[in-house]
Order: C-alpha cells, then sequence, then structure tokens
C-alpha cells in the first residue's frame, strides 16, 4: 500500500510564502535608494498636482469621492478639464501607494528598523492623506481641512527626505557629529521652517485660489497675513546664514555645508518667487511653483537635520581580543 501524501504534497502552495519572502533582499541596495528616492520625489510631485486641482479651480471636478459621479469612477465628459484634473490627482495616489507598498517590502528583511519605520509611515501617510481628501470634497473645501491636508503632505516628504538619508547611511547608533551650539542653531531653524510653512497656510486660506468659487475662506485679510507670512520666513533666511558660515568647521564627511547651501538656495528662491506672485496677482503658475518650493523647503530643512549626527563606527577590537583569536587553531 501505499504511503498517505504529505501535507505539503496535499497543498502545493503551502510553500509559496515562505518562497516570496526569500525573494526580498535582505540588505540596502542601490535599488533601495532609488525607490527611497522615488518615495520623494512622489510626494512633492502630488503636491504639484494637487496644488494645480486648486488653483485650476478643480476642486469640485469629481464632486464625490471615491468616485466621480454618483454613478461614474473616472470622470465624465460633462465633467470637463476639470474632472479630468482632480481625478489625474487622485490617480496619482494610487502610484504613491505602489511605491510605498516596493519601499516597503526593499527594507523590511534587511533588519533596519528606522527604515522599515519610515516606508511604513510613507504608507500610512498616503492611504490617510488619500482619506481626507475625500472628506475635503465631501464638505466642499473648508480651508481648514484644504490646510491639514497640505501639512500632511508637507509631513510625507520629510518623511521621504529622512528616508532617503538614513538609506544611504550605515545602520547602527549614531552619535551628534557637530557642536551643540550647530545642532541647536539647525533646530531653530527648523522650527522657524514650520512657523513660515503654517503661516503660509493661513495666507492661503485666506487668498483668491480656493478650488472652487463657491468654497469658503477663511476670513483673515490676506495683506496683513502676507507681513505675517515674511517675517518667519526672513528670520528663517537670517538664521540659515549663520549656518553657511558655521557649517564650513564641521567634519567634511557630513557635508553639512552641501546641504545647508542647498536650504539657502531654496529660501533665495522661494523669497524671490513669493514677493514676484504677491506684486503680479498671484497668478497660478507663480503659487504653484511657490507651493513646491515650501515642501522642498521641508525636505532640505529635514537633510540637514539628518546630517547633524553620523554613524558610530565598530569598536577595534582590544589586543586580548586579537591575541586569542590568532592563538586558536
Amino acid at each position: 500500500m501505499s504511503s498517505a501524501p504529505s501535507p505539503a504534497a496535499r497543498s502545493p502552495r503551502s510553500g509559496l510564502l515562505p518562497r516570496l519572502r526569500g525573494l526580498l533582499p535582505t540588505r540596502v541596495s542601490r535599488r533601495t535608494r532609488v525607490l527611497a528616492w522615488l518615495v520623494l520625489v512622489s510626494n512633492v510631485v502630488i503636491v504639484g498636482t494637487g496644488g494645480l486641482v486648486r488653483l485650476t479651480g478643480s476642486g469640485m471636478g469629481c464632486e464625490t469621492w471615491p468616485y466621480c459621479t454618483s454613478e461614474s469612477l473616472v470622470p465624465t465628459r460633462e465633467l470637463g478639464i476639470h474632472g479630468l484634473i482632480e481625478f489625474g490627482n487622485r490617480t496619482l495616489t494610487g502610484v504613491l501607494v505602489i511605491i510605498a507598498l516596493l519601499a516597503f517590502l526593499a527594507v523590511v528583511r534587511t533588519g533596519r528598523r528606522d527604515l522599515r519605520a519610515l516606508t511604513l509611515a510613507n504608507g500610512i501617510g498616503i492611504i490617510l492623506q488619500a482619506v481626507i481628501g475625500g472628506i475635503v470634497v465631501w464638505l466642499h473645501l473648508p480651508p481648514t481641512l484644504v490646510g491639514i491636508h497640505f501639512v500632511i503632505s508637507a509631513a510625507l516628504v520629510a518623511n521621504g527626505a529622512a528616508l532617503v538619508a538614513r538609506a544611504f547611511a550605515p545602520a547602527g547608533p549614531r552619535r551628534l557629529a557637530v557642536s551643540r551650539p550647530f545642532a541647536s542653531l539647525a533646530h531653530l531653524t527648523s522650527g522657524f521652517v514650520a512657523v513660515t510653512v503654517l503661516v503660509g497656510i493661513l495666507l492661503t486660506g485666506s487668498g483668491p485660489h480656493a478650488g472652487d468659487d463657491l468654497a469658503a475662506r477663511n476670513g483673515l485679510d490676506p495683506v496683513l497675513w502676507q507681513h505675517i507670512h515674511s517675517w518667519p520666513a526672513y528670520i528663517t533666511f537670517a538664521l540659515t546664514l549663520v549656518m553657511i558660515f558655521a557649517s564650513w568647521r564641521t567634519p567634511p564627511a557630513q557635508r553639512l555645508n552641501l546641504w545647508v547651501g542647498l536650504l539657502l538656495a531654496i529660501e533665495v528662491t522661494q523669497i524671490a518667487v513669493g514677493l514676484w506672485q504677491a506684486r503680479t496677482g498671484l497668478p497660478i503658475v507663480l503659487v504653484n511653483i511657490h507651493m513646491v518650493l515650501a515642501v522642498s523647503l521641508v525636505a532640505a530643512m529635514t537633510a540637514v537635520v539628518m546630517h547633524l549626527k553620523t554613524s558610530v563606527p565598530a569598536e577595534n577590537p582590544t589586543p586580548l581580543t586579537v591575541a586569542t583569536a590568532g592563538a586558536q587553531p
């Protein structure tokens, strides 16, 4: 008599998950770093497309969520260009979800808890962002929720910048690589970056580009808040100039002068675009560039903060350990 088939023989797919798990990388490679960059770039790009939705008055281009109309998932001809613009931004969210999943799978078996946490946070943030976007549409674009929507976008960009920095850094413990006064200066600057972005969101909620002609505004005086917005921006610029001079005295391996220089370049461009748009009646092209530069500023500031620390090198073996190892057969 033949023996009964084994459980594995009765279930040919029983080993599928272990085999798929075995395909996942176990170390951080060039592919992992490319995916980290894709996470960052895609989260910046969707800020630009989201800004296009609002600036072209397409915020209600698809009046329901997740559908475009009560009977159609995709835009209909009656919705016109506004429906296509709004639906295009929704579609890009799907691309972000795919990139987030691939990035997580690329690090889940590497043993890098920092990378796993950052990629997981990115995926959860994108899903949360999509849900809030739907609520924004349901409630007809209230400025407070639109502002929260942008804050989450900025946080996702900061997360992406941190992911890129950590993907290029070795695993293991880290220590401060700069003086404490410089680190305090960097964190103070990051605080003013956050204030600048938040005040800019309040200013945007008072301006003309609401995403729809019937959308509410927050009632603030846009002229007054333009001046209030400029104060933390100029303080950030001044603090960055101080960091530029101080960064030349930091260890060259940290390349802090490069990241602080990038931060300064974005600030100069942002200030120029901000002044230009204010003096030309807020044209949508300049406003959209200003929005993308705002999250680029957040990314550059995150890069500076991430490079304040360096990995702790492995301790050299003691002479006794070396001698003992050499004496072994």
